[in-house]
């Protein structure tokens, strides 16, 4: 069970919900900006921790040591947390998934692997484990999913290059990626890059 926090839409009929996965080392407190700064009256928020408490914070993964145990138990953990969001009345199709850093990882992940279309996936200045691994265990329908990564061409702690060859391997496995590239380091451009993640959610919205 993963401790998160809702966040109600101002429109209290809306059921689009935007579930939210921070970074190593942060916790839900650390996106409770996102609602006011994208001041969307129709969108619900779930700020989720991690499960494992990391210095004053919390991790998905012990990116120390072996990263895939702790990665495959969180997979099963937000599938869970999803299937309940369903059950709640917040179905897949008007659910983005958006994750920093260890976050990104978790939405990459768990969404390419989950049996449902979601409206969106967005992955901020994450990786991918291993491509050839999670191409081999695409859901049914991986190949549908909306997808938006963003990564900054300073970021000191992953660097950029090694991201943009793992999302050339996904779409020379037929996963549908848009790649976006900015002059940043290791955090969120709240100007440029929450102008291109906007966008990419409305237009997820639109029909």
């Amino acid at each position: 069970m993963l401790n998160s926090e809702f966040v109600a839409a101002p429109d209290k009929n809306s059921r689009r919900l935007m579930v939210v996965l921070h970074g190593l080392g942060d916790s839900s407190a650390g996106y409770r900006w996102l609602p006011a700064t994208m001041a969307w009256p129709w969108m619900n928020y779930l700020l989720v921790n991690a499960p494992d408490e990391y210095y004053g914070g919390y991790s998905w993964y012990d990116f120390m040591g072996e990263a895939e145990p702790g990665v495959r138990r969180s997979i099963g953990l937000l599938t869970s947390l999803l299937d309940g969001q369903r059950a709640k009345g917040f179905p897949p199709e008007q659910t983005v998934l958006l994750g920093f850093s260890q976050g990104c990882l978790m939405v990459l992940e768990t969404g390419l692997r989950y049996p449902h279309r979601f409206a969106g996936l967005v992955g901020i200045s994450g990786h991918i484990l291993d491509p050839e691994t999670l191409l081999a265990e695409l859901s049914p329908v991986a190949k549908e999913q909306r997808l938006l990564v963003t990564h900054g061409t300073h970021d000191p702690l992953i660097p950029c290059a090694g991201v943009r060859n793992q999302i050339a391997a996904l779409k020379a496995g037929g996963v549908r990626v848009e790649w976006r590239e900015f002059a940043k380091v290791h955090t969120i451009d709240e100007q440029e890059e929450l102008g291109v993640i906007r966008e990419f959610v409305e237009r997820g919205f639109e029909n």
